[in-house]
């Protein structure tokens, strides 16, 4: 056992004894090889199933990292263009001021469509044609390329469909075909959990007293206004059987192991595949987007389908860090210069709460350094 993998099973051990977190994966890759493979917990309080390396967790927008990895692969393969504007590819998107939108403003969160409305169910989100449907129609909250602000959800649905048309396939299938399949994660990497796959799941454990939407409503409107108080993230929604198995590509399940080995896999080769070249990688990480976001009013960063930076305190330069943490305290990345890759996906569900994150990284930095 290496001093990375005693370590970092030691840390989460700890945080699952304390209680801190009910169940947790680490993955470690650097320059493609994988370092530490680490896991704690149960994957089912109820049942006592243990939690294995392969088990896969709902990981909510860490999956954003799965849906650009595709859009990546098919640029690379000469499909569409980051530029390429969105109705040309899916006509229906650009009505009402949209026609200028490009593949690029939807992967920087400047396209415009942040919400679903007002009135969008947990039925809804699994109803692929309704939601497109709507997202087709709607105007645009901001000129297309202008703004930016969060697509917590409508960022899968807008890739998802121009992938689709594009391609004639479901972006689940197209990341089996081009991703995680060649990665050979195929039963670990999901958009869609296929029906007989959802027994595999770990439940999302809500822990703490339930939160309370109306205040947060009040103190976060807009974001309300673009993710309705029904379709608010939580262990409820996020288990339920038919969520779980719908494409609703703004969030996927997944298991740390896959998830840091697609992230590896951009930058390096990882059991013969890599899925960018040197040359895509460097557009692909590069500062894209760095404005006030419309939905948060906080600054951001965005690079081509990823956020920058990790969701801590004293993290290393925003700039060489690519990655999306997940609103239930999971987070997976590649830091640039150093080549190391690594996910955290964990049962408990604790938005915001990125502690578990933040010692797991401590002790990759200091043993890798």
């Amino acid at each position: 056992m290496s001093d990375l993998q005693r370590q970092v099973q030691g840390t989460i051990d700890q945080l699952v004894e304390s209680g801190a977190e009910t169940g947790l994966q680490v993955a470690v890759y650097r320059h493609g090889e994988l370092l530490a493979d680490a896991v704690s917990g149960v994957a089912d309080q109820a049942t006592g199933r243990p939690l294995t390396s392969d088990t896969p967790i709902y990981a909510t927008s860490a999956g954003k990292a799965l849906t650009s990895t595709v859009v990546h692969v098919l640029v690379g393969e000469g499909v569409f263009g980051y530029d390429t504007p969105i109705a040309e590819i899916w006509p229906e998107y650009g009505a009402n001021g949209k026609e200028k939108a490009t593949i690029r403003h939807a992967l920087t969160h400047t396209v415009g469509t942040p919400g679903v409305p007002e009135d969008t169910t947990g039925d809804d989100l699994t109803d692929w044609d309704k939601i497109v449907g709507g997202l087709a129609a709607a105007e645009p909250w901001w000129e297309p390329g202008t703004k930016t602000g969060y697509h917590a959800q409508t960022f899968g649905y807008i890739i998802g469909e121009v992938v689709h048309r594009a391609t004639g396939k479901r972006i689940s299938q197209v990341l089996r075909e081009k991703v995680s399949g060649p990665l050979g994660v195929a039963d670990e990497l999901y958009l869609a959990v296929p029906e007989s796959e959802i027994d595999r799941v770990a439940p999302q454990v809500q822990v703490g007293d339930p939160v309370d939407l109306d205040m947060l409503a009040q103190m976060m409107p807009t974001y309300f206004k673009a993710v309705p108080k029904a379709v608010q993230l939580s262990a409820e929604l996020v288990n339920r059987r038919d969520y779980l198995g719908a494409e609703i590509p703004a969030g996927g399940t997944m298991s740390a192991r896959a998830l840091a080995k697609l992230y590896a896999a951009l930058q390096s080769e990882v059991d013969g595949v890599r899925l960018l070249t040197p040359e895509q990688l460097e557009e692909v990480s590069a500062l894209a987007v760095e404005d006030v976001d419309q939905i948060f009013g906080h600054p951001t960063q965005y690079a081509l389908g990823f956020g920058l930076g990790r969701p801590v305190e004293n993290g290393p330069d925003p700039k060489t860090v690519i990655g999306w943490p997940g609103a239930g305290g999971s987070h997976a990345e590649l830091h640039l210069p150093s080549g190391i890759a690594f996910a955290v996906t964990k049962t408990r569900f604790s938005p915001g709460d990125y502690s578990a994150v933040a010692q797991v990284a401590d002790v990759i930095t200091k043993v890798t350094a």
